[in-house]
């Protein structure tokens, strides 16, 4: 398991690729995107989303935002259930004050998987279904400096960023096939309503 999440090192070398760049510009704008990051904007981003799908349909479909609030769901079970079970030290733990930049507050504990990173891409592969190419690579763009800036405020490794960007990706996938059974599930009663009629005519 720890070399599963050390990678042989290169857990701990990627990280320092990132984290030991900083400007003045940077740190702002990594902090924005942890802000923009946060499953607390859930609520403002599903207001939003469901706005823009009554408005614009052809934007974003209200199938995608179904899809965005199932995953949220299922995220959130799983997300909150692996910290606390597996509870890897955060970097400034691991690796000590004088290995880490932190900006903003700093973190010890429940590293794996980065919650940022899970709300982020499920945000980008939800919203991003039968969207156009503008919103689909601004929601991927949003997704990756998100997980860049879960690493650059030294809170997380890219193992932690990773899993938790396959998490987010999962869930969406997850939220994609309950939809599927859900319309299928809404479909059988219709047919089986129709073929009763055919019979009676």
């Amino acid at each position: 398991m720890h070399q599963l999440y050390d990678w042989f090192g290169l857990n701990v070398a990627l990280f320092h690729v990132v984290n030991d760049v900083h400007a003045a510009w940077w740190d702002r704008l990594m902090l924005a995107m942890t802000w923009l990051g946060d499953h607390d904007r859930f609520s403002l981003y599903m207001a939003l989303a469901l706005a823009v799908s009554f408005a614009r349909p052809k934007v974003l479909s209200q199938r995608a935002v179904v899809v965005f609030g199932i995953g949220y769901a299922l995220s959130g079970l799983v997300v909150t259930t692996l910290k606390p079970w597996v509870d890897f030290p955060r970097p400034l733990l691991a690796l000590g004050r004088d290995a880490v930049v932190v900006v903003g507050e700093p973190e010890y504990h429940h590293s794996f998987p980065s919650g940022h990173s899970t709300f982020a891409v499920l945000v980008a592969a939800s919203l991003s279904l039968q969207s156009p190419r503008w919103l689909a690579a601004s929601l991927w763009s949003y997704a990756l400096l998100v997980c860049l800036s879960r690493m650059s405020l030294g809170a997380h490794f890219p193992a932690d960023v990773c899993g938790g960007a396959l998490l987010g990706a999962g869930s969406a996938l997850g939220a994609v096939a309950v939809v599927r059974r859900l319309r299928a599930e809404r479909r059988q009663p219709q047919a089986s309503s129709r073929r009763g009629r055919g019979r009676i005519c």
